[in-house]
Formats: structure tokens, C-alpha cells, sequence
């Protein structure tokens, strides 16, 4: 791969360190998704060979590290779908109680403290680069089958039943666990980044 690593850096002008940040992303959502340091590895691989193999079908109307991941999520789409394997496991993360206890109060309405703040400017926000930095540092510290199931259905697009059968979990797990994640990425995203632009 380090032969085709170089034909990468000069057709997209990516300096070492630059792409192996890239693939270090990469590999990271690779993991969380596959659950598999192997089937990772080979995903990023062959999404990085496929994007080189392509390259000319590059026509930067998105950005690289985009196209690039597109790539990626449909290796890691593959593979979900293949495997037959069903993994059994536990419906919720014993730390969900706690958080969502310091969320809402027993009639299930935000604390005082715990209600979401206006949030200023969203679609400046959006398209600021350290949103997206901040945004991905939260959605890493989500616990592992929140995060997998979050990325299966927001970044992966897959549908309701293929993310259960992925995970061995229930239609009710399912919803759950994406409720609690999105709650998850709001309270950090509010204490971490719109705390800090107001």
C-alpha cells in the first residue's frame, strides 16, 4: 500500500501527515461500526485502494475527506449486510439511568439546569469546521452500541431492520438507544460548543 500511498498524496496533494490522519479517522468509525479490528483494517484498505482506483472520478465537487468516506461507508454497509452472525446483548447500557436521571424529573420533563439552551445561528455553525471537530469528539465518547447504531442510521443510512439484525437488538432497543445517543450529543454539544459561543 505504500507505493499506492504515494500515486495518493501527489493526485490529491494530501502530505503524509494529512493522510494518515484520514486513515486514522477512518479506522476509528470503521471500528465502532464492525466491532472487528481486522474487518476495520480491510474496509479502510479497500475503500482507500477503490478511492485511488477511482480517483479520476474525483471531481471535487465534494470535499476530499468526504468523498473518501462515502467510499468507506458503503464497504462498512457491505459487510453489515453479510454478516449473518447476530450478536446478543443487553438492551441498555447501565449508565443510561443515571444521565437521563440528571436530565429529566420523574414526570419525564427537562430540570431547570438540563433544558436545552437557544441555540445561536445553527447554519453558521454548521459550517464551521470546528463544529465538526467538537461534534465528532462527542460522537466518540457515546458508549460503543450508541454510537453504532447513531452511525448506522446517520451516516451509513441504513434502515430500521438491517440495524437490528446488525446488532441483536429489538425495534424498541433500537429507538432506545438512538434517543438516548441524540440526547447524548446534544447535552455535549451544548456544554462544549454553543456554551462557548454565547
Amino acid at each position: 500500500m505504500a507505493h499506492q500511498s504515494r500515486r495518493t498524496l501527489d493526485h490529491w496533494q494530501l502530505t503524509p501527515d494529512e493522510l494518515a490522519a484520514l486513515r486514522g479517522q477512518m479506522l476509528r468509525f470503521a471500528r465502532v461500526q464492525l466491532r472487528d479490528p481486522d474487518l476495520a483494517e480491510d474496509a479502510v484498505q479497500e475503500a482507500l485502494a477503490g478511492a485511488l482506483r477511482n480517483r479520476d472520478s474525483f471531481a471535487g465537487r465534494a470535499a476530499l475527506r468526504t468523498w473518501i468516506f462515502g467510499i468507506l461507508k458503503h464497504k462498512i454497509a457491505d459487510t453489515l449486510r453479510q454478516q449473518s452472525r447476530v450478536v446478543t446483548e443487553t438492551a441498555l447500557d447501565d449508565d443510561d439511568s443515571e444521565c437521563l436521571a440528571r436530565l429529566f424529573d420523574s414526570n419525564g420533563y427537562w430540570l431547570p439546569e438540563a433544558r436545552p439552551q437557544v441555540w445561536r445561528n445553527p447554519d453558521v455553525s454548521l459550517e464551521d469546521r470546528r463544529f465538526w471537530e467538537v461534534f465528532e469528539a462527542c460522537l466518540e465518547h457515546l458508549p460503543g452500541r450508541q454510537a453504532r447504531v447513531f452511525m448506522m442510521r446517520e451516516f451509513l443510512g441504513l434502515e430500521s431492520a438491517e440495524i437490528c439484525k446488525a446488532a441483536g437488538i429489538t425495534l424498541t432497543n433500537l429507538h432506545v438507544l438512538l434517543h438516548r445517543a441524540r440526547l447524548r450529543l446534544r447535552a455535549c454539544l451544548e456544554q462544549h460548543w454553543f456554551a462557548e459561543e454565547r
